[in-house]
C-alpha cells in the first residue's frame, strides 16, 4: 500500500459509492476542496481509501474518509488517519476533529479521538463530532 497526495476530483469517485451512493455525485464535493490537502492509498494502481484535511490556524478537520468495502479491516483506513494525523501536525495544528458516523466510532477512538458535543443526523444516520489534541 501506498499513500499519495491526490486531487480533490480524485477522491470524488469513491466519497460517492462508499459515503452518499444515495444522492447525486456532486453531493460529495466540497466547495473547499480546493483548499485542502487530499490523500488516497493505493494497492498497486487502485485507489482504495481517500482522506479530505482541512487545516486553518491551529484547528485540523478531515473530512470524507472512505475505504472501499472490500478492503475495510485490513489496516488501509488505520494507516491513512495515522498519515493525516501527521500531515495535521505538520501543518502546525494542535488539535484535529472530524463529523464522524456513529457506526465507526470505536475506530477512531483508537487514536484517541474522543466525543464533543450531542450526537446529530445526517438525514437518518446518527453522527458524532470528535476531537483530539496533537501534542
Amino acid at each position: 500500500m501506498t499513500i499519495l497526495p491526490i486531487a480533490p476530483e480524485a477522491t470524488y469517485a469513491l466519497r460517492h459509492a462508499v459515503l452518499w451512493p444515495d444522492q447525486p455525485p456532486a453531493y460529495v464535493q466540497l466547495p473547499e476542496d480546493a483548499e485542502g490537502q487530499h490523500f488516497g492509498a493505493f494497492e498497486g494502481e487502485e485507489l482504495v481509501s481517500v482522506i479530505s484535511l482541512f487545516v486553518a490556524g491551529d484547528d485540523a478537520r478531515f473530512r470524507k474518509f472512505a475505504t472501499t468495502p472490500a478492503r475495510q479491516g485490513q489496516g488501509i483506513g488505520s494507516a491513512l488517519l495515522a498519515h493525516t494525523i501527521a500531515a495535521a501536525r505538520a501543518a502546525g495544528a494542535t488539535s484535529l476533529w472530524c463529523d464522524a458516523r456513529a457506526s465507526a466510532l470505536p475506530f477512531y477512538q483508537r487514536f484517541g479521538m474522543q466525543p464533543e458535543g450531542p450526537a446529530f443526523y445526517k438525514g437518518d444516520i446518527p453522527y458524532q463530532r470528535l476531537r483530539r489534541p496533537l501534542p
